[in-house]
């Protein structure tokens, strides 16, 4: 007679199931985030010249050996053109490449937000409206990645919400011997990534919007987040 074959289980096969499903969580140095936001955006910034200085090096061949029409050759400077005129040329190039490191800073933040939601929402129930998701947002997302609750909350009530930040935890720290102007240029660099996270974590709860971070003194800021009427 054939002899029936048991499943022996492991003891702790268990326990290591239950980790899976619910991993400890882990504690990191509040100010992490801080040294890691300041690290992103000047390796970010030598990336991003690295990749023009390669782009425009693989153009001039290509133009050497007539694959593409030569770039038009430069203006010559009129001795009429005041300071202010070649500061400003030197500043679109400037914010050219500040472009580029604002968009690689929101496309890390949209994954960093998305896997905050996931996190913060697993054992929540299913939002009813935009308005709920959005209080979410201004209060246990906030509080995971800033530490605080969002201080202000309005609403058109037409898909138009603004979120203000007193004392916004990535730029309270900013400042510049250049000036005011110059502290402001960095602060709105720096708020890329958390405009990423909002988005990210909206994204991720089926709220695809756009976010607009806003800075006129620091270290206030505000986030004016556009969604569909019908979401």
């Amino acid at each position: 007679m054939a002899s029936r074959s048991s499943l022996h289980m492991n003891p702790g096969s268990g326990s290591a199931l239950a980790l899976l499903a619910d991993p400890p969580t882990r504690l990191i140095d509040g100010a992490a985030m801080d040294y890691f936001l300041i690290e992103a955006v000047n390796a970010l910034r030598a990336s991003s010249a690295v990749a023009a200085a390669r782009a425009q090096k693989i153009e001039q061949e290509m133009a050497e050996a007539g694959l593409v029409p030569p770039p038009p050759p430069a203006k010559p400077q009129n001795h009429r053109d005041s300071v202010g005129s070649t500061t400003a040329r030197s500043t679109t190039l400037v914010d050219e490449e500040d472009e580029g490191v604002r968009s690689r800073l929101e496309a890390i933040g949209l994954h960093v937000g998305g896997n905050f939601a996931e996190r913060l929402c697993r054992d929540r129930p299913t939002f009813g409206d935009s308005l709920d998701a959005i209080k979410f947002v201004c209060k246990e997302l906030w509080v995971s990645c800033w530490d605080k609750q969002v201080d202000n909350l309005r609403t058109n009530h037409r898909g138009v919400y603004v979120l203000q930040d007193n004392a916004f935890k990535p730029v309270v720290r900013i400042s510049s011997w250049e000036g005011r102007a110059e502290a402001l240029k960095r602060a709105k660099l720096y708020v890329a990534l958390p405009a990423g996270i909002i988005r990210g974590a909206l994204a991720r709860m089926g709220l695809h919007g756009t976010v607009i971070p806003e800075i006129t003194s620091l270290p206030h800021c505000t986030f004016q987040i556009k969604l569909p009427k019908n979401s």
